[in-house]
């Protein structure tokens, strides 16, 4: 289907967007709004609970994924009552790691959102003319399903094998083929009965109170990683923020160099000191500023980038971070013609943090080592209003559900220096925490 078929149909639709009272907003839980099925996004309380299909905006494979969904948006007659970042039609979707790849954004029909504020609103999108639908009502979500009891688990590839891959990426990048290249490796897991996304969706939320939390339909994703015909979904509970737009305002949060954390708080501040004084941890880091702030600061009025990162803990690693905060050219703002969440989104995925550098040699190398295709893992995920408000995550700390099959994917970045058995222990470390909310006997 064609952008401009697609703007057609957004052309026949209104967005109709209203605040719920005092007392809806403080009943209002958005993951068990979002249930087994629906759409969530969601941190610290804080962001999107959806349902439905009122249109779907396919990008096709090659095409400019970004850049025509502020059209079909803007298409969609709207109705709001209340007129903030968020509200209106709001595009949801989680998009392929692989720059290019065919994938596709959801306008739902019924969305609901809560802010840091307390406020909350429900949008409904539906036919222009008729009347909007009536809103569901704001009740838990009742247990329809038991989580598995039994699972068997096993590594895509063996830890020896993985390892001699890492080693050829060490080789290579001591050629001076390139200088970073992020590999993946992928861990299966089979259950006795279909896994329950409402169960672990609190999970997620529990175990990563920090984090972006989210569930997306991912059906149509070519190479989605799991083999059965249940619908696919995508789960997660990221810790990297690729970027956020509010109004003229900008935000991204980039991580790379990761260290383990022991639980004891003496010992973690000195794996934190460590980490922040280890010379290769900071150099890979910096490569993720560097790519972001040249993307960024030609488009900004202002950018602040701290000159050393910060500590992230999150379950069982911590990792380096740095929050980089702008200001969008006002006169591109006022005529909006600034970039979108979502057009940010593409032009800066994938960062050196998932990727590499360059980007085009580290691409290449990943579809060549790499023994599993990505599908969602590490792409973009999020969403996108109208007006180009939006907030984009990582698809890190993942998974890939469909029935009883799960897979779960964990990377680490390769340099000149790295250590496979270091690398490997690293994607433990990673797999370990999302294992904690997938598998539970």
């Amino acid at each position: 289907m064609s952008f401009q078929t697609i703007a057609d149909s957004a052309g026949q639709l209104t967005a109709t967007t209203r605040y719920f009272d005092e007392t809806y907003a403080k009943e209002l839980d958005l993951r068990l709004f979002a249930g087994d099925d629906g759409v969530l996004f969601v941190r610290e309380g804080v962001g999107f609970a959806a349902h439905g299909e009122a249109l779907r905006i396919v990008m096709p494979r090659g095409a400019a994924l970004v850049s025509h969904v502020r059209d079909v948006l803007g298409a969609i007659s709207v109705d709001d009552a209340i007129e903030r970042a968020g509200s209106g039609p709001v595009a949801f979707g989680a998009l392929p790691f692989t720059p290019g790849e065919e994938g596709f954004l959801v306008v739902p029909t019924f969305v609901v959102a809560k802010s840091s504020d307390g406020r909350a609103w429900h949008t409904t999108v539906h036919p222009t003319g008729s009347l909007a639908p009536t809103f569901p009502p704001l009740v838990a979500v009742r247990k329809t399903a038991w989580s598995p009891h039994g699972y068997d688990l096993h590594s895509a590839v063996s830890h020896e094998r993985w390892c001699s891959i890492i080693a050829k990426a060490v080789e290579r990048i001591g050629l001076g083929l390139l200088d970073k290249v992020v590999l993946a490796r992928a861990v299966d897991v089979s259950a006795t009965n279909p896994f329950v996304i409402g169960d672990m969706l609190a999970r997620l939320e529990a175990l990563f109170p920090s984090c972006m939390v989210f569930s997306m339909d991912i059906a149509d994703i070519a190479d989605a990683g799991v083999g059965s015909a249940d619908p696919v979904r995508f789960i997660g509970a990221s810790p990297e923020l690729l970027v956020a737009r509010k109004g003229s305002n900008v935000r991204a949060h980039p991580l790379a160099g990761t260290v383990a954390r022991s639980g004891d708080p003496d010992t973690d501040a000195r794996l934190a000191a460590g980490l922040l004084a280890s010379s290769k941890d900071r150099w890979e880091h910096s490569l993720v500023i560097d790519a972001i702030d040249a993307v960024l600061r030609p488009l900004c009025d202002e950018l602040d980038v701290p000159k050393v990162p910060s500590i992230v803990p999150l379950r069982n690693v911590s990792h380096l971070g740095t929050h980089i905060t702008g200001s969008l050219h006002a006169v591109e703002v006022a005529a909006g013609a600034a970039p979108t969440a979502l057009e940010f989104a593409g032009a800066l995925h994938p960062t050196p943090a998932v990727g590499g550098v360059p980007v085009s040699r580290a691409l290449s190398m990943i579809a060549e080592l790499e023994p599993t295709p990505r599908g969602a893992y590490a792409g973009p995920v999020g969403w996108v209003d109208a007006t180009g408000n939006g907030e984009w995550a990582v698809g890190l700390r993942s998974a890939t559900i469909s029935g009883c099959c799960a897979r779960m994917m964990a990377g680490g970045g390769i340099v000149a220096d790295s250590d496979p058995a270091d690398e490997l222990a690293e994607t433990q470390l990673k797999l370990q925490a999302l294992l904690a909310a997938v598998v539970r006997p």
